[in-house]
């Protein structure tokens, strides 16, 4: 029988399914034969329970197992018929004045939306550029020193310097009264290196063992502890300890210090050069991809099933309950989160996705297993032991899922590079890697 699909908006549609009241009392008979096999009721023994009893007990959550059953096969069935593709899980209602022997239910649902792909050609993307160069590499080489420095106590006449790590005691009033965190006896920090705000580094700077000191500190109208925000504090603070940082040589005995293979300045500088090329690449790749796919987006054209969007929040949502869970909040599961915050960013999501299946589809840009493979080696290269975690990725489907998704991304992105206007732009390292210069 041919089935009718209703259209009710632009993506709902509308099925009735008709069942027939034999063949649901046919499978809930069979059921409770099956279960009263095995079921275990005081007063019998296995199996010899007596079928009106298993009934009585069973026999409701039984109809309701069957009934879902059916209604979903039998939506299955019709959606294929009719030759729809159904986006996310239909709503099935039962209808009242149903022929005797018959059940009727009504299923609404959405389909997936046409995808109009526009005219790429004359779509401007930006195509940015990067290069590693010796400034990086002397930047990266004095972070590796300073995290290997060692520290020897100043003399006593010695004043504190820039780079020097100061031991004070210090305790801050607003309005003569100290405030939380105003106050902390033998605390460390490195002078110089905006640990501590700049009013502060400036009144210690200078400063002597043994030296006090009272200054004025205004916080900044956007500092975190609200607390204090927008006010003007008295600090009292004295010097307890100064010790000189010694940053060790660059030379054969740090390479070698940090594992390089070929104990020298030059393999040190190689290694560290190949380290950041592979970071520089996979900045620009995530860069100029997510100008490709805004790109696409914006020249496509579709309605979104609310219902996807809908799945997707909700997944949002989830993942923000567990951000909070692992920050330490209390019932972060139970945390009420209005849908308004995530519907922005589903949508994009859902659209981007759609588009994104549609560009695939019109233009084979699906993952070869060759891409596939390549990707793995490239992400294993980096480690010790590369093959271990080449078979890691073979060995597990989610992981071999997550890698053919990114190729398939890279595959998009390409091909949106090659039709579109495409304007290079090269940007320094530190801009790449959101560093200050």
């Amino acid at each position: 029988m041919a089935v009718t699909v209703e259209t009710l908006e632009k993506l709902e549609r509308k099925i009735t399914l008709s069942l027939p009241v034999t063949a649901i009392q046919s499978e809930v008979d069979a059921r409770l034969k099956k279960l009263a096999r095995t079921v275990k009721m005081d007063g019998f023994r296995p199996g010899k329970v007596p079928m009106n009893v298993v009934a009585q007990r069973y026999g409701y959550s039984v109809q309701y197992e069957v009934m879902n059953d059916k209604v979903g096969e039998a939506f299955a069935v019709a959606a294929n018929e009719a030759q729809v593709r159904v986006a996310g899980q239909p709503r099935i209602t039962e209808k009242e004045g149903a022929p005797t022997g018959e059940l009727t239910f009504d299923a609404i649902f959405e389909v997936y939306p046409e995808v109009k792909l526009g005219d790429l050609a004359d779509v401007e993307v930006e195509k940015t550029s990067s290069e590693v160069s010796d400034a990086a590499i002397d930047k990266t080489i004095d972070i590796l020193r300073k995290q290997r420095r060692t520290f020897a106590q100043r003399a006593m006449e010695t004043a504190t310097a820039e780079g020097d790590r100061v031991t004070v005691d210090f305790e801050g009033k607003i309005d003569g009264e100290t405030f939380s965190g105003g106050k902390a006896e033998d605390f460390q920090f490195m002078v110089g290196e905006g640990q501590m705000l700049k009013e502060f580094e400036d009144a210690v700077r200078g400063m002597k063992n043994g030296e006090s000191k009272t200054f004025p500190l205004a916080f900044p109208a956007d500092y975190h502890g609200k607390d204090v925000a927008g006010k003007t504090a008295d600090f009292m603070v004295t010097v307890k300890k100064i010790e000189a940082a010694h940053l060790p040589d660059v030379n054969e005995a740090l390479a070698k210090s940090l594992g390089i293979a070929d104990a020298s300045v030059d393999g040190l500088r190689a290694d560290i050069r190949k380290n950041l090329q592979r970071e520089v690449k996979s900045r620009l790749q995530g860069r100029n991809k997510q100008a490709a796919m805004d790109a696409l987006v914006a020249k496509s054209e579709l309605d979104l099933p609310k219902s996807i969007v809908q799945s997707e929040v909700d997944r949002l949502k989830e993942g923000a309950r567990a951000d909070l869970k692992q920050r330490g909040i209390k019932d972060a599961d139970k945390a009420e989160i209005p849908d308004d915050i995530f519907v922005p960013q589903a949508e994009r999501r859902v659209r981007l996705g759609l588009v994104v299946a549609e560009l695939v589809r019109a233009n084979a840009l699906h993952a070869k297993p060759e891409q596939i493979k390549a990707h793995i080696e490239e992400l294993s290269s980096s480690y010790e032991r590369p093959a271990d975690v080449v078979r890691w990725y073979y060995s597990d489907n989610q992981r071999m899922a997550e890698v053919e998704s990114v190729v398939i991304e890279s595959n998009v992105a390409e091909y949106v590079m090659s039709k579109a206007k495409v304007t290079e732009k090269s940007v320094s390292f530190d801009e790449l890697m959101g560093q200050q210069g």
